[in-house]
């Protein structure tokens, strides 16, 4: 993705905040509940982050009702926007040891 794309999708109502509360793996619902977004601009956002590979499925696991959920993590730690001789947009990837410990805490809080 160019980084005007890139741009435009970051500079959509939203998107930032989901980024940044989706540090830690949620679901659509409690992303829409956490940051007073109405759901179904919440899945828009989601699709279009996933789109741009900003945010990706992390989990279904089962509901208390017993229904599949999808949670999500963004996959990037950072992003960098420079404005010198042309746009620069430069993403930053979560590391394998973030995951990692990611899923090893995810273990023990289920346990």
């Amino acid at each position: 993705m160019s980084g005007d794309d890139l741009i435009e999708v970051l500079g959509n109502k939203y998107n930032t905040a989901i980024l940044a509360a989706a540090d830690d793996p949620k679901s659509a619902q409690e992303l829409s509940e956490e940051l007073d977004v109405p759901i179904a601009t919440c899945y828009r956002r989601i699709d279009e982050l996933q789109e741009a590979n900003l945010l990706e499925l992390h989990d279904r696991p089962l509901s208390d009702d017993h229904r599949r959920i999808n949670v999500y993590r963004r996959r990037v730690e950072r992003v960098s926007v420079e404005f010198r001789d042309e746009l620069e947009v430069d993403l930053e990837e979560r590391s394998a040891v973030t995951n990692r410990l990611d899923e090893a805490w995810r273990t023990l809080s289920n346990a």
